[in-house]
């Protein structure tokens, strides 16, 4: 805990600095939600095909950034609020667009399953 996901269009990997956002989204999710530093991790998957309302895939004007962290239960929802808005301030200062694509950024706190075991 805390298992975090980052699916993102793969047409921005050459900006997006996956490194420096992880390490910074790791800081936050401590400082914020009270995490343990070696129990935050996150995996990012580059999305080969994504798609935008009716416009051509094929056209890079639109990227998307989800990022999805899974705490375990006892988070306050104003603490979740709170760190799903410093996610999305990440994304922004971690992605370089010089207006090249418009960013289409979201986040979201789940609570894990009671089902949920590590090893």
């Amino acid at each position: 805990m805390p298992q975090i996901t980052v699916d993102y269009s793969q047409t921005i990997a050459p900006v997006f600095d996956r490194a420096g956002f992880a390490r910074a989204l790791h800081e936050a999710t401590v400082e914020i939600a009270a995490a343990k530093p070696e129990a935050c991790k996150t995996q990012f998957r580059a999305s080969a095909y994504t798609a935008f309302g009716y416009e051509d895939p094929e056209e890079p004007g639109h990227a998307v950034v989800h990022v999805t962290l899974g705490l375990l239960t006892g988070r306050t929802e104003e603490t979740k609020a709170k760190l799903t808005e410093a996610v999305l301030e990440l994304v922004r200062r971690h992605i370089e667009n010089d207006d090249d694509f418009v960013l289409h950024a979201s986040a979201e706190v789940r609570e894990l399953d009671a089902s949920y075991r590590k090893f």
